[in-house]
């Protein structure tokens, strides 16, 4: 299967990511604010990029997570905004000038998609509900699950997430949207509403199942470690567990993600990653978020396919503003609606 082109919009400031697309020149235009640009909560520098890379090549050789990783999760975070340097400023300013905003640009976006299927592919934390403490309350509202289910009528639709499908389909309750849980590790197609492509497949997909016995253990294996860690929660997640540590105080974050390491490091089959105030502890298999989404558009029969326009909102590295998302979601079921209207009035 060829891999598509997928316009990524991130879901904090609605920025466009021009990476990887057809016509990179209509998403380069630099949006017209008049305000200063804020700096996007979570968005990663080169640098930080580097010390994630760093962390996770440590963790892999046994080394103890340093004060890099303190300090690179310390500067994403939003209490700690004011107090960036210039240097970081104007890498935020270029950051912004490559990433322009979603809504400035709809009419671009809405340009380049004439004539091909818009398939959207939404994360669900920070973008369809808010970031809380506790992930077991991270409920979507009501007018967010409206506007997805409104865009479900339009465009095929997908959640993709970190946290167990199960979950979070008890949180959106949507039957007529695709699901792809633990990462991409467990997908599921929607119960009702196949109508998009006479070549859409049923789908339920999960390439990690070997690894559950594995999964289950060492999920309690951690409960066990870090119970000591006050504010520390585990989530089994079915195929890939997520150590929290956004109440955990700073000070404990490098005990912790030690503890984090060293049960990792008994278990050859998994890997260990850095997410947004969460560590992920995953199998080692070559699946994540970006090859789920060339699995939907397969089933939904645009493989190697010209006529699909894909979209993603959505990044779990940030802390994300789900009004945005929501303003977004249903500037584009309103501009479709109206195209489909003019349509049929032409006729």
């Amino acid at each position: 299967m060829a891999s598509q082109n997928v316009l990524i919009v991130d879901a904090f400031n609605l920025t466009l990511s021009t990476e990887g697309l057809p016509n990179p020149s209509i998403y380069s235009i630099a949006s017209q604010q008049k305000r200063p640009p804020v700096v996007p909560c979570g968005g990663y520098t080169n640098k930080k990029k580097i010390m994630l890379q760093n962390l996770e090549t440590n963790a892999a050789a046994g080394a103890r997570p340093n004060n890099c990783w303190v300090e690179s999760i310390r500067a994403s975070s939003p209490t700690h905004m004011k107090s960036i340097t210039p240097s970081l400023l104007e890498e935020k300013r270029a950051w912004i000038i490559r990433h322009p905003s979603a809504l400035d640009m709809f009419h671009e976006i809405t340009e380049a998609s004439k004539g091909k299927q818009i398939v959207m592919f939404l994360d669900y934390d920070g973008t369809l509900s808010p970031i809380v403490e506790n992930p077991d309350r991270a409920f979507m509202s009501g007018k967010m699950r409206r506007a997805v289910r409104q865009l479900a009528k339009y465009f095929p639709t997908a959640i993709v997430t970190g946290r167990c499908r199960d979950k979070v389909y008890d949180f959106v309750k949507l039957a007529e949207l695709y699901y792809a849980g633990s990462h991409g590790m467990d997908i599921k197609g929607p119960t009702k509403g196949l109508k998009y492509n006479q070549k859409s497949k049923v789908v339920n997909f999960q390439p990690a199942s070997e690894f559950l016995p594995l999964i289950d253990k060492v999920y309690k294996v951690l409960v066990e470690k870090t119970k000591s860690t006050p504010g520390a929660r585990v989530e089994n997640n079915k195929f890939c567990i997520s150590v929290h540590f956004r109440c955990v105080d700073e000070k404990k974050w490098n005990d912790l993600a030690q503890k984090v390491k060293e049960v990792v490091n008994e278990y050859p089959q998994l890997n260990w990653r850095q997410g947004r105030m969460v560590m992920e502890i995953r199998p080692k298999i070559e699946w994540d978020k970006g090859k789920a989404l060339e699995f939907l558009l397969e089933c939904l029969g645009f493989a190697d396919c010209s006529s699909v326009f894909p979209v993603y909102i959505g990044d779990d590295t940030t802390d994300e503003d789900a009004f945005k998302v929501m303003d977004f979601l249903q500037k584009l079921v309103r501009w479709k609606r109206d195209s489909a209207h003019t349509t049929k009035s032409k006729v």
